[in-house]
C-alpha cells in the first residue's frame, strides 16, 4: 500500500499514516489544542487569510497554497510563546453565491451551508489549526446586523450617499457593477461583455480618503506591486484648471468648461477642445445640424468599455458638436467635438487638446485634418523633430513665456491664471467612489427607509438587522430594481422620521461591504452589544500577517484600508492600518502546466492526495513545492519523495539502536552544529515565508542524524536526543501527525504533554562554528589544491601550511609571489609573476 514502509500492516512499528491521523485528531478535538490563546502577559500574533467565498467546487490543492504555509506559522508562533488568533470564516453572500443556487435551483442559504460543510471538512483533511469557536458568516443576521451599522456610521459622517448616473450594468449577473469590477469591458464573475445603465445607485466616498490611502502605504509592509497597483488605481495627478469659454450654439451665451491639465505649458498649442460623451455639459454644446450625429455617437460609446475606449492602439473615432470655445490665455477660436477616448470621471470630462505633444491628440487631429501646433522645444533645439514632443523642454509660439523651460512656464502660468481669475493649480485623482448598491437577492440590505414627505432616512440603530426575507423566486429581474423590490412585506414600512407610509431601500449591499471589517470581529464573535469590543481591537489588532492573492489589490484590500481609517477618525479603533504585514501566495498549477479548472480535468483535491499519502505529506509538499510568491505546478513524482522523507523519518527516530560505546567528540560536536543550523535556519525561514528552504534544510538535518548515529556511541548520547528532540519540534509544524506520534514514542508526551504546545528550540550561534574549514587555493586565479584546517587557524597559520603543499609547491616552482591573501573562511589566493 502506498501508505505503509514494507514491513506487514499488523506491525505496531510501521508507518501508517491513516492510523496517526485517526488516532490524534480526536484528542487533539478533546483537548482544545487550537483554541486562541489568552494568557496574559504574552505576546500576540493574529494572522489571516483573505475571506473566502465558499464555492460549490469546494477545495482544489491550490488553495492550500495559503492556508498550510498560514498554519505552519501560526504553530511555529504558539511554540514561541505567543497567544496566536487563527480563524477562519465565511464571505458568504455575494453573487457568486447567489449564482451558484441559482444553478443549483435551490436557496442560497442551503448551498452556503452545504459548501461551508465541505470546506470546514476538507480543511480539516489539511489539519489547518483554526478555532472554531470564532467562525463567522457574513450571511448570518448577527454578523450583517454590524455591516448595516458601519453603513450607518459611513452615512453619519457623510461618506455614504445617493446619486444617479451611468453604470455599469452586467446583463448576466442582474446588476450594477463597480469600476473595479470591470475588467476588459467584461464583469469580473465571467467572460460576458457589460454595458451602462442610467440609475440611481448608492456610492461609499472612497475618494474622500484618496490621499490618507495613499500616505498609508508608506506604513505597511506589503509587496511593492501591490503598493503600485494601489497607487497607480488612485491615480494622483498635480495640475491646473483652468476655465474655457463655451459658446453655446444659436445664443449668445457662454459657459465655463473647465480642463484638468498637467502641462499647463502647453496650453498656446490648443487647437480642439474635447468633451466625454457622457458628460452632463455635452447636450447644451450640440448645434442642431450635429444633433442626430452626436446622439448617435454617445449611444454607441456607452457599448464600450473603458479598455477598449482609451486603447493607445485603436483608431480614434469622435464627432464635432457644433460649438467652439476660447482659450482664455490667448482668446484663439477653437472647435469642441466629442470622442470616447475621453472618460466623463477623470478629470473634468473635457481635454483640452494639444497634438503637437500628446500622441492621442496628434492621432484624432491626424484623423480629423485638424490643426498641430509646436509650443514646446526640446532643450537646445532651434527648431521641433519629427512626430510627437512629449517630454518637458522650452516654450515657443507662447507670447511671453518664450524662452521659458517648461517647469518655469508651469509655476508663471499656475501664479497668472489664479490672479486673472480663470483658473487654479489643483490636485485630482483618477478613481471614483465605491459604488456599492447591488440590484441582487443574497446580501445585506441596506439600512434606508425612502418617505414622500423625509427623503431618504436611516434605519435607527436599535432597529438593526434589517432582516433579509427568505424568499423562492430571486432571479434578478434585470430592470434596474432588485428581487426585494416584488415583496410587500418588506418593502412596505413606517417612516422613521414622521411615522407615516414608507418604503425600504430594496437594493442590496457589494459583498465587498462583509469582507472590509470582518478582521474586526473574529477576535470578538459573539459580541452582541457592539461590532467588536475595544478591548478586543486593542489587543489584537492590526492583523499581524495576511496572507492572499494579489487580484485584489484594488477592490477588498483598498475597500478595507478605507472602512479602517473611518472607524479610526470616529474614535472606534486606535490604528488605522488594517494589516501590517502582507503576502501574496503563487498559484498551484495542474500537472500540465495549466490554471487547474474542471473542464481541463487537471483539478487535484486535498482528498485525493490525503487519501493516497497522508496529511502531512499533503502539507510538506505544499511548503515544498517552490517559494511561496511563486507560480508552481502539481507533480506527482515530487510528492512521492516528501512521502519517502516521512517514511525515513519514521525509521530514524524509531529504529533499535546500539546505545554502547563512546561517541567521538568530533562527531558529537559536528552534530550540534548542524541542529543549531538547522534551528536558525527553519526558525528564519518560516517567519520569512521561506518554507521550501525549511523544508529542505529539515531533510538536511535529518541526513546529518542519518550519518551520525552509525558511528558508534552516537545514540547513547544526550547529543543524539536533543538532536531527535530538537528535530521533532522544528517538523511539528510542518507534520503535526507524525512529529506527535515520534514525540509519544519517544517517551516524551506522557512527561511534557504534547509536542504542539512545546517550547520552539532555540540556537546558540557559537555552535554554528564549524569545527573544520576547507579553503581552496588559487593561483593565479585558477584553484590548484585544498586545505582543510580548524575553524580557528590564523591566517599566518594558513600560509604557512599553503606553502609547505606539495602541489602548491610545484605550482610555485620558479615563480615570485606577488600577493598572498587569505580570504577569512573563503579561500586563499595567490598571485605569482
Amino acid at each position: 500500500m502506498s501508505h505503509s514502509d514494507n514491513r506487514p500492516e499488523t506491525d505496531p512499528d510501521r508507518y501508517d499514516f491513516e492510523a496517526l491521523q485517526d488516532k490524534w485528531r480526536s484528542r487533539w478535538q478533546e483537548e482544545r489544542l487550537y483554541a486562541t490563546g489568552s494568557e496574559k502577559g504574552r505576546p500576540k500574533y493574529y494572522i489571516l487569510e483573505f475571506f473566502p467565498y465558499p464555492s460549490g467546487s469546494g477545495l482544489s490543492v491550490g488553495h492550500l497554497r495559503n492556508y498550510v504555509p498560514t498554519d505552519v506559522v501560526s504553530r511555529m508562533r504558539r511554540m514561541q510563546g505567543h497567544n496566536v488568533l487563527h480563524p477562519m470564516g465565511w464571505d458568504a453572500f455575494g453573487l457568486p453565491a447567489e449564482n451558484y443556487a441559482l444553478q443549483q435551483g435551490v436557496h442560497p442559504s442551503v448551498t452556503t451551508a452545504d459548501n461551508v460543510a465541505n470546506y470546514k471538512r476538507q480543511l480539516a483533511l489539511a489539519e489547518t489549526s483554526y478555532d472554531w469557536d470564532m467562525e463567522i458568516n457574513s450571511s448570518e443576521p448577527d454578523y450583517y446586523r454590524w455591516t448595516q451599522w458601519f453603513f450607518l456610521l459611513l452615512h453619519e459622517r457623510g461618506l455614504a450617499y445617493q446619486a444617479e448616473g451611468y453604470q455599469w450594468f452586467c446583463e448576466l449577473c442582474g446588476t450594477v457593477l463597480a469600476n473595479e469590477q470591470v475588467e476588459n469591458g467584461n464583469c469580473w464573475r465571467h467572460e460576458k461583455p457589460v454595458s451602462k445603465k442610467k440609475l440611481k445607485q448608492w456610492y461609499f466616498k472612497i475618494t474622500e480618503y484618496a490621499e490618507r490611502l495613499l500616505d498609508g502605504l508608506g506604513d505597511v509592509d506589503w509587496p511593492e506591486h501591490i503598493k503600485l497597483m494601489q497607487t497607480n488605481w488612485i491615480g494622483k495627478s498635480i495640475g491646473t484648471e483652468v476655465d474655457f469659454q463655451a459658446e453655446i450654439p444659436g445664443s449668445d451665451e457662454k459657459i465655463p468648461l473647465p480642463i484638468f491639465t498637467t502641462r499647463i505649458d502647453t496650453v498656446f498649442g490648443v487647437t480642439y477642445m474635447v468633451v466625454a460623451p457622457e458628460s452632463p455639459v455635452l447636450e447644451r454644446l450640440v448645434s442642431p445640424e450635429q444633433k442626430a450625429e452626436v446622439d448617435a455617437y454617445v449611444e454607441a460609446s456607452r457599448a464600450k468599455s473603458e479598455i477598449e475606449r482609451t486603447s493607445t492602439e485603436r483608431e480614434k473615432t469622435g464627432v464635432f458638436t457644433g460649438a467652439h470655445a476660447l482659450n482664455p490665455l490667448n482668446g484663439e477660436r477653437i472647435p469642441i467635438w466629442t470622442a470616447d477616448y475621453v472618460l466623463a470621471h477623470y478629470g473634468t470630462g473635457n481635454v483640452m487638446a494639444v497634438p503637437a505633444h500628446d500622441v492621442r491628440d496628434q492621432e484624432f487631429a491626424l484623423r480629423f485634418d485638424l490643426p498641430i501646433r509646436t509650443v514646446i522645444l526640446p532643450p537646445g533645439n532651434a527648431q521641433a523633430g519629427e512626430g510627437v514632443f512629449t517630454e518637458p523642454g522650452v516654450m515657443t509660439a507662447s507670447g511671453d513665456y518664450d524662452g521659458l523651460t517648461s517647469r518655469a512656464a508651469i509655476d508663471r502660468l499656475n501664479q497668472d491664471v489664479e490672479k486673472l481669475g480663470i483658473g487654479k493649480k489643483r490636485i485630482q485623482y483618477r478613481f471614483r467612489d465605491w459604488l456599492i448598491s447591488r440590484q441582487r437577492y443574497w446580501g445585506a440590505p441596506i439600512p434606508i427607509v425612502h418617505c414622500d414627505k423625509c427623503g431618504a432616512l436611516p434605519v435607527p440603530k436599535d432597529q438593526l438587522p434589517v432582516v433579509l426575507p427568505k424568499l423562492i423566486e430571486y432571479k434578478p429581474s434585470g430592470t434596474g430594481k432588485g428581487p426585494l423590490a416584488t415583496v410587500p412585506e418588506f418593502l412596505n414600512t413606517t417612516c422613521p422620521g414622521c411615522g407615516g407610509a414608507a418604503e425600504r431601500e430594496t437594493d442590496t449591499m457589494d459583498g465587498f461591504a462583509c469582507s472590509s471589517w470582518y478582521f474586526l470581529r473574529f477576535p470578538d464573535p459573539k459580541n452582541d452589544e457592539a461590532p467588536f469590543s475595544e478591548e478586543s481591537s486593542r489587543y489584537w489588532l492590526p492583523v499581524d500577517l495576511y496572507v492572499g492573492g494579489a487580484e485584489h489589490a484594488v477592490m477588498h484590500l483598498l475597500y478595507a484600508r478605507f472602512w479602517t481609517k473611518v472607524m479610526h477618525d470616529a474614535g472606534l479603533i486606535h490604528f488605522d492600518e488594517p494589516f501590517a504585514r502582507l503576502r501574496n501566495q503563487g498559484m498551484v498549477l495542474g500537472a500540465d502546466g495549466q490554471k487547474m479548472s474542471k473542464s481541463k480535468g487537471n483539478v487535484v483535491t486535498p482528498d485525493s492526495v490525503v487519501a493516497r499519502h497522508g496529511c502531512d505529506t499533503l502539507r510538506a509538499y505544499m511548503l515544498f513545492l517552490g517559494s511561496f510568491e511563486t507560480e508552481v505546478a502539481w507533480s506527482d513524482e515530487a510528492i512521492s519523495g516528501i512521502a519517502r522523507f516521512h517514511r525515513r523519518v519514521w525509521d530514524l527516530i524509531t529504529a533499535d539502536r546500539d546505545s554502547s560505546g563512546e561517541a567521538e567528540p568530533a562527531v558529537l560536536k559536528e552534530l550540534e552544529r548542524q541542529r543549531n543550523r538547522a534551528i536558525k535556519k527553519v526558525t528564519q525561514d518560516i517567519d520569512s515565508l521561506s518554507f521550501n528552504t525549511a523544508v529542505a534544510t529539515l531533510m538536511e538535518f535529518s541526513n546529518a542524524m542519518t550519518s551520525a548515529v552509525a558511528s558508534p556511541g552516537v545514540a547513547g548520547s544526550d547529543a543524539w536526543q536533543q538532536s531527535v528532540e530538537s528535530f521533532l519540534l522544528l517538523l511539528a509544524p510542518v507534520s503535526p501527525y507524525l512529529t506527535e506520534e515520534l514525540w509519544e514514542r519517544t517517551g516524551r508526551r506522557e512527561a511534557r504533554g504534547t509536542i504542539h504546545r512545546q517550547n520552539w528550540p532555540t540556537w546558540d550561534e557559537a555552535a554554528l562554528v564549524a569545527a573544520q574549514l576547507t579553503y581552496p587555493v588559487q593561483i593565479n586565479g585558477k584553484i590548484r589544491d585544498r586545505i582543510e584546517v580548524p575553524a580557528e587557524t590564523s591566517a599566518d597559520d594558513i600560509k604557512a601550511i599553503v606553502l609547505e603543499r606539495a602541489n602548491v609547491k610545484r605550482w610555485l616552482e620558479g615563480k615570485e609571489i606577488a600577493k598572498f591573501i587569505v580570504v577569512p573562511k573563503r579561500l586563499v589566493s595567490i598571485a605569482v609573476k
